[in-house]
């Protein structure tokens, strides 16, 4: 990609913004299993962090996917996972729906404070039940006069504990799996809504996950995103940011993990010679940075036909396979080299370690891109009925 001024100024921004109001805060924000989500957006929606390609009516800046990228591709500089999976929740699967099939009223009154900081949003998909099968999902959305009545749970719902609204999916109808369902926005404080405890995570911990309870809730259908039954199709949509945004993070994400091994070889002496003169070590460093250039090849590579309107589910669930995989990698191969220090809690890359496994589950599952690839490579077989 040919990254303007305009990208480079953007860089720069989010860089200083993470080696100010970010790094000094993880450990402490970690250790209380939650950041300071409205505090942190509303220092980054005075920066115009949280709007870089939505609507400039709503207090966007209306650019296009490549800054938003590069931004998120920072942010993969920060000192753990939760804080930039909750901000890619904000930017990227909360929000993309909203900002291109919502309302007028619809995004006055929830897109605007969203980019502004003064809302803190949370997508609510996944159920227990389902996973990432999203056609299965079982929560319902009835018309009750000018109102639906929601009545379902969400699980795992990253942002739930702090949030304002949830961009929420359920089902509208009896119809078939793929357009009964609807997307509604639904505010946090409405009656009937109840959260479980936050989850304990293995990783991911200074983000706030939890269970959310719908019962009875009644939010007015002007709520409701674009038409009735395009919920999912919507969805997929707002998946291949989602997937895009995985993919671009994990980029300086490993590359940080890389370079703190490498540091930390050149200083640990073992049998009269530094770690990082085993040619075993210094060779697998090459081969690690090599993967994360061909992933940003890649990740370029469908972001540049995202910005051109072509269909990118290939290539970003391409994107996002590889980066699961390769954080894997990354984060195994590196903590082995720091050898006991790096089987410590607080170690920089045992914390990558636990955050990044995140990534081959959320936003679908290793399995669910293989499957879509294939489908695409038309070699996925169909399903046998009974």
């Amino acid at each position: 990609m040919k990254f303007t001024a305009e990208h480079e100024a953007l860089r720069r921004t989010a860089r200083q913004f993470v080696d100010k109001e970010i790094n000094p805060y993880v450990n402490d924000w970690e250790n209380a299993d939650i950041f300071p989500a409205h505090e942190l957006f509303k220092k980054m929606g005075n920066l115009g962090l949280l709007g870089i390609n939505k609507p400039v009516e709503n207090g966007g800046l209306g650019l296009d996917y490549s800054y938003q990228m590069v931004v998120v591709e920072e942010f993969g500089r920060i000192a753990c996972g939760g804080v930039p999976m909750a901000i890619g929740v904000q930017t990227d699967m909360a929000t993309p729906a909203l900002a291109r099939f919502g309302s007028k009223e619809l995004r006055d009154e929830f897109l605007t404070p969203a980019i502004a900081g003064d809302y803190v949003a949370a997508i609510a998909v996944s159920e227990a039940s389902g996973g990432s099968d999203v056609a299965s999902l079982k929560t319902y959305a009835k018309k009750d006069g000018d109102d639906y009545v929601i009545n379902g749970s969400k699980m795992w719902i990253t942002n739930s504990t702090q949030a304002d609204f949830f961009c929420l999916l359920a089902n509208t109808s009896d119809d078939k799996p793929h357009v009964n369902k609807s997307m509604i926005i639904v505010p946090a404080n409405t009656p009937g809504i109840t959260l479980s405890k936050k989850l304990d995570k293995m990783g991911m911990r200074s983000s706030d996950t939890a269970q959310v309870f719908f019962d009875n809730v009644r939010v007015p259908q002007r709520n409701r995103v674009g038409a009735e039954g395009m919920g999912f199709m919507m969805q997929m949509m707002q998946f291949q940011e989602e997937r895009l945004c995985a993919a671009a993070g994990a980029l300086l994400g490993s590359e940080t993990v890389i370079n703190a091994t490498i540091d930390y070889c050149r200083e640990r002496t073992t049998f009269g010679q530094p770690l990082i003169d085993n040619q075993v070590i210094h060779f697998r460093m090459a081969e690690l940075m090599t993967e994360v250039e061909a992933l940003r090849a890649l990740t370029y590579q469908a972001c540049e036909a995202h910005i051109s309107g072509e269909d990118v589910t290939r290539l970003a669930s391409m994107a996002k396979l590889k980066a699961g995989r390769l954080l894997r990698e990354v984060n195994d191969s590196c903590l082995q080299y720091w050898g006991g220090m790096g089987f410590m809690w607080d170690n920089i890359v045992a914390r990558a370690y636990r955050d990044s496994r995140l990534i081959s589950i959320g936003g679908g599952a290793d399995e669910i891109m293989l499957g879509i690839i294939c489908k695409y490579m038309n070699i996925l077989p169909s399903r046998k009925r009974s």
